[in-house]
């Protein structure tokens, strides 16, 4: 099984932005366990701040075969303003599973409303960066299927 992992805005800055929200390690050092953990599952990772590369990146992993099995998205703010993206998951030919770090259901009013999470197949949100490994069992399932 082949999975990308895509991070949105500002999560370039994971172990140094807002640690009280996000947490003190790096996304390098979540990548790391990830993959010790799932040594049977190849993990891709992209970030970008940009909506039009998340986007591309949508596109070209999510719908040819040359692409993944599945994407874990955490669009950071993008997921609450994005009808670009939420179209780009929409026509993707694998599943997608959005993911946030913080419990974005206690956090502003804004972050409580996604846009892309009705075209997701599901959400995991609030386990800190665990939240990305809890992803990656979902997509255990969902393959198995």
């Amino acid at each position: 099984m082949k999975l990308l992992i895509i991070n949105g805005p500002n999560l370039n800055l994971l172990g140094l932005r807002q640690p009280e929200i996000y947490g003190s390690e790096s996304m390098d050092d979540c990548l790391k366990r990830l993959r010790q953990r799932f040594p049977e599952i190849e993990i891709d990772y992209c970030q970008s701040n940009h909506e039009g590369v998340i986007i591309d990146l949508i596109h070209k992993n999510g719908m040819s075969e040359a692409g993944c099995d599945g994407i874990i998205l955490n669009a950071g703010a993008y997921s609450h303003t994005s009808l670009a993206i939420a179209d780009a998951i929409a026509s993707a030919m694998v599943p997608v599973v959005e993911v946030h770090i913080s419990n974005v259901a206690s956090r502003e009013p804004i972050r409580r409303v996604s846009m892309i999470g009705p075209v997701c197949h599901g959400v995991v949100a609030g386990f800190g960066l665990d939240s990305y490994r809890l992803a990656v069992e979902a997509f255990k399932e969902i393959v198995a299927r």
